[in-house]
């Protein structure tokens, strides 16, 4: 059993998985709610983490194009 177990574990993490066929799947609602995520996550790092950095926050639509964060070199 537990071979059976560490098999199906040993490949679902070895599959390779395509994040970027996985964000063209997304519906125009949940990427635009992933931007807003990453843009609000974006804005909270910064002044936790890297206050002292100097940063002008891309428009939330460069998030809604490349759905990553964008925080400064050296941040977190």
């Amino acid at each position: 059993m537990k071979v059976i177990l560490a098999g199906f574990l040993f490949a679902a993490i070895t599959l390779p998985i395509d994040v970027d066929k996985l964000k063209a799947d997304l519906s125009d609602m949940e990427r635009d709610a992933l931007a807003l995520e990453l843009y609000l996550q974006d804005k909270q790092d910064h002044e936790d983490y890297c206050p002292q950095i100097s940063w002008d926050q891309p428009s939330l639509n460069t998030y809604k194009e490349t759905l990553r964060s964008h925080l400064p070199e050296g941040c977190k």
